[in-house]
């Protein structure tokens, strides 16, 4: 598929996560984001800095597992790559049947008034909107981090009930030791020793 040529700055990819969204998904963190909520469990994702840069094709290339039912996509701040985030999601649902989630701080309403961000919408199952407010952090498994933030069903391919996770986190150990933590609350994790590296990846959404 012609991307022209657009290139997508990406914090960090998860191969596959069970807590990110219904079924086992693919979960990619965009990176740069002006919303800058306290206490974001992804501040890292923060920094507009190059990180890696990928075309959409080659995320889904290198990563894609065969059990992955769909794509999450967090940050940082998805829209504020509008261009890449549309190529990212047309893929996943047109080459590869994905659904697609994604997490962001702007609300929907001021989305749809942003023109270069009309057209990524068009290709989302469910979008989970708002800034993250810690005084209002999700006691529940639903997945989303405070309660302020709302669902927005497009399709009819999932419900609510559907992002009841079976856990508030997850723990990913990679081949090469590294201690990966995604979802919606922070795990306490002891010291790594000298032959494990640490690597923290928390969803600010």
């Amino acid at each position: 598929m012609d991307t022209d040529g657009v290139f997508i700055n990406i914090h960090s990819i998860i191969p596959s996560s069970g807590v990110n969204g219904p079924g086992s998904r693919m979960v990619v963190f965009f990176q740069g984001c002006s919303h800058n909520c306290p206490d974001c469990f992804n501040p890292d994702t923060h920094p507009f800095k190059d990180a890696r840069l990928y075309l959409p094709e080659e995320i889904f290339k290198e990563h894609l597992q065969e059990d992955i039912k769909g794509i999450t996509v967090s940050g940082g701040e998805p829209f504020h790559q509008a261009a890449g985030l549309f190529y990212l999601l047309k893929i996943a649902k047109e080459v590869y049947g994905l659904t697609t989630v994604v997490y962001t701080g702007f609300e929907y309403d001021k989305l749809t008034a942003i023109p270069q961000c009309r057209p990524g919408l068009g290709y989302i199952d469910v979008l989970i909107d708002g800034r993250f407010e810690k005084s209002k952090k999700e006691p529940t498994l639903l997945a989303r981090g405070s309660t302020n933030q709302r669902f927005y069903f497009f399709t009819n391919r999932y419900k609510e009930g559907d992002f009841y996770m079976p856990a508030k986190a997850e723990i990913i150990i990679g081949r090469d030791g590294t201690i990966t933590e995604t979802g919606f609350s922070r795990v306490a994790l002891t010291e790594p020793n000298e032959n494990c590296k640490m690597q923290s990846v928390k969803r600010k959404a």
